[in-house]
């Protein structure tokens, strides 16, 4: 008889944004005239840029003609795509990338748990808690974990807490690791990084042969110039970092998918026997073999990015929702919560009041003001008592669900 991968049996509890979704379509269901503002999942709600729109409806045309039509492209992406990625987004900023080294994919949160499957089963795993579920759940799905304990940590994982004490940017273990998930900016509690913090992994990692994964989806939203944008312009990145990057958040492609991993060819982990074995080659070897490539047409949008026109348009896209993270973050503010994050970020982490638990003060948003959030419980054991607000949508939503939480918060 055939058998199940038993390690999906230890996801007890459904993967976080599902288990929303379920909750919101009972209340919906239940009260059919409810006006409900979803600033739970980080969607994006504005059109995609007009630059990106054009290049893909050119791109579509070709598609009707022999001598333009486009197959099967390759399954790392199209040289004239990555290498404006290469120039504009990482040695522009003194990253020493170069095209050959950047794999353009369908989504980060793909690339996340796929690269796994290039890396050994007795590395030690270290994330970050309150941590973007995926990371955790993909390990789990891969068997680098044990059984969850009570709090819903896996036996396995190295949980480095954030909180507001260390600004929510998690300390050097004091023990050696050899996986490192990071996220800045990070999802969920819109903390950002230092080059002084991101060094100081750096340093870490070269000194412990670890690597780091390190997650940049939302680097578009930095806005303070003294920030780093890519963990290659920290000195001796290179040698320690794999880099992952979104084009959903910062030009809208959520639904149309998108997205780019940096393995750079030097980086090198030990196979069993001891030798040093580029992870560039495995990686793709991996991407060759279980990926066909995004679509022309999209890449052609994307490629759009990067034109003049197209980089106006997102960086107005980009305002438009840090505009919003900023009514967020004030109007909370000035209702009395304790709030992080929404400065170079898209997300608000709010503590939530009156001692409620993560889960019991989205339900009371729910049912009270008819505005959905994100538990922090749902995020790891550390995110209890917090709830993320994504700053995702139309203004006008933003601005009415702030006054029906605020005009709550006061009763």
């Amino acid at each position: 008889m055939a058998t199940v991968n038993d390690n999906y049996l230890k996801l007890k509890a459904g993967y976080l944004f599902p288990e929303i979704a379920r909750r919101v379509n009972a209340f919906a269901q239940a009260n059919p005239d409810a006006k409900i503002i979803r600033l739970g999942i980080g969607d994006v709600t504005e059109p995609l840029p007009e630059a990106c729109r054009t290049a893909m409806i050119k791109a579509v045309e070709e598609m009707s003609d022999r001598s333009t039509f486009k197959g099967y492209g390759p399954e790392q992406g199209y040289a004239w795509l990555r290498e404006k990625i290469a120039v504009q987004d990482f040695q522009a900023r003194g990253a020493a990338i170069e095209a050959d080294e950047i794999f353009i994919s369908d989504g980060s949160k793909c690339d996340t748990g796929n690269i796994l499957e290039i890396f050994g089963k007795n590395n030690v795993i270290a994330v970050t808690d309150p941590v973007y579920p995926v990371y955790v759940d993909t390990n789990v799905m891969a068997g680098n974990t044990g059984e969850a304990n009570e709090k819903g940590e896996f036996e396995g994982l190295v949980y480095l807490p954030v909180t507001a004490d260390n600004n929510f940017t998690a300390e050097i273990p004091s023990h050696k690791v050899d996986l490192i998930y990071l996220c800045f900016p990070n999802n969920p509690t819109g903390a950002s990084a230092t080059k002084k913090h991101l060094q100081a992994w750096v340093n870490y990692a070269k000194a412990n042969g670890s690597i780091i994964f390190f997650d940049a989806a939302y680097e578009a939203y930095i806005t303070d110039p003294t920030l780093p944008h890519s963990i290659y312009e920290i000195e001796g990145a290179r040698d320690c970092a794999i880099e992952f990057r979104s084009f959903s958040k910062n030009a809208g492609f959520t639904g149309t998918r998108c997205a780019l991993t940096v393995v750079p060819k030097n980086l090198t982990a030990k196979a069993a026997d001891g030798s040093d074995v580029e992870l560039w080659k495995l990686w793709n070897r991996r991407q060759s073999t279980k990926f066909n490539g995004v679509s022309y047409i999209v890449q052609r949008g994307v490629e759009a990015v990067y034109s003049e026109a197209g980089q106006v348009q997102i960086k107005a896209l980009v305002s438009f929702y840090l505009e919003n993270a900023k009514i967020i973050r004030e109007q909370l503010t000035n209702a009395g919560l304790s709030v992080y994050g929404g400065v170079n970020a898209p997300y608000v982490w709010v503590k939530t009041p009156n001692g409620l638990s993560s889960w019991e003060f989205f339900d009371k948003l729910l049912q009270t003001v008819k505005v959905v959030g994100t538990p922090g419980s749902g995020f790891g054991a550390a995110g209890e008592g917090y709830f993320r607000i994504s700053a995702f949508n139309s203004r006008e939503n933003v601005e009415e669900a702030m006054k029906r939480i605020t005009e709550e918060l006061k009763v």
